[in-house]
């Protein structure tokens, strides 16, 4: 089966960031995770994950901000990142886009949709 894939959810909601572990977790996935978006870099820096869930509204640095950095650094430019956010108008989705966002996911999500969103970025990981 090969290793499982390791996915960093960037969520400051405890209980959020708690069901989103629970499930990833019960499909196979190994979860890591981070409450702000400083802490997000700490770990992306120091063990890379297959896929990032973020939370855009995060204490410290945004979701936005992290996405535009490590999408700028040729060593973590290709981990594909899901935005997961409250944030629902068209204007946060095209920033979202402009910062390379691989996928935008509105809350409250289907977490079959999620799955397959998930399946479809780390396919080839």
């Amino acid at each position: 089966m090969g290793k499982k894939k390791i996915i960093l959810v960037v969520e400051d909601d405890t209980d959020v960031r708690a069901n989103i572990k629970l499930y990833l977790d019960s499909i196979g996935y190994t979860c890591w995770e981070a409450s702000d978006g400083a802490e997000a870099l700490e770990l992306t820096q120091r063990k890379q994950p297959d896929l990032i869930l973020l939370d855009i509204m995060l204490p410290r640095i945004n979701g936005y901000q992290v996405c535009k950095k490590l999408k700028e650094n040729e060593k973590y430019k290709n981990i594909p990142i899901i935005m997961l956010t409250a944030k629902i108008e068209r204007e946060d989705k095209e920033w979202g886009e402009k910062m390379g966002v691989d996928a935008y996911v509105t809350k409250p999500f289907d977490f079959d949709e999620l799955q397959k969103m998930i399946d479809k970025l780390t396919r080839f990981k």
